[in-house]
């Protein structure tokens, strides 16, 4: 048997207490599930049964944030670590993370797919802008790459022809450099890569001065 010798509210988060056992740092939990096991200084406890309990109960208001937070927006694995870690610790976090896994709530594959979609389909990037569109979501670098590489390079074309038709529209009328450039610049926003601007501006502008 072991006794609590202090519950000591941490000094940066007035909703967590720090719970000492024998003298020594036990675990830090919220300061409500004090209330609702009522311990109290100089209780008497079975240390590992009340460890357990505590755990347990840390690990549900977890994985509830974590379920509350991907209910508003997909995220990856690394997010989801970022937004617990500042209430929970890593043992809680791995064992909500597993549980997320398990029933596929997260997937960062399927989630850079998803991004992917989105930006080729929709917004029109160019890779560049999607990689770090993915990497922005905290998504590895494996799943980034294996996402990238099923985008088609005359879908990325077509898509950076259409966005410098587009951009041609508004600046058609002014000096072919200024119209080179801004459609330039532009592409490159869109994260499209020297060869496919090069590609687009010679298809827009036919002109031999304008080569790269």
């Amino acid at each position: 048997m072991a006794i609590i010798t202090k519950i000591e509210a941490q000094k940066k988060r007035d909703d967590r207490v720090n719970i000492y056992v024998d003298e020594e740092f036990f675990m830090a939990i919220f300061a409500e599930l004090v209330y609702t096991f009522n311990l109290k200084k100089g209780m008497t406890i079975e240390e590992e049964n009340l460890k357990n309990i505590l755990n347990e109960e840390m690990y549900i208001k977890a994985k509830n944030k974590a379920l509350n937070i991907l209910a508003k927006a997909d995220q990856s694995e690394k997010k989801i670590k970022q937004k617990l870690s500042t209430d929970f610790e890593d043992d809680i976090i791995d064992m909500v993370i597993e549980f997320l896994k398990k029933n596929k709530f997260i997937d960062d594959d399927l989630l850079a797919q998803k991004i992917v979609n989105t930006n080729v389909n929709l917004n029109r990037c160019g890779k560049n802008k999607i990689k770090q569109n993915l990497y922005n979501k905290g998504i590895d670098k494996e799943s980034i790459d294996e996402a990238i590489s099923d985008i088609d390079n005359d879908v990325e074309f077509e898509n950076a022809l259409y966005l410098g038709k587009k951009r041609y529209e508004r600046v058609k009328n002014e000096d072919k450099r200024k119209i080179y450039q801004k459609i330039s610049q532009h592409l490159s926003y869109k994260g499209f890569n020297y060869d496919i601007i090069k590609r687009v501006l010679n298809k827009l502008l036919n002109d031999d001065e304008f080569n790269m």
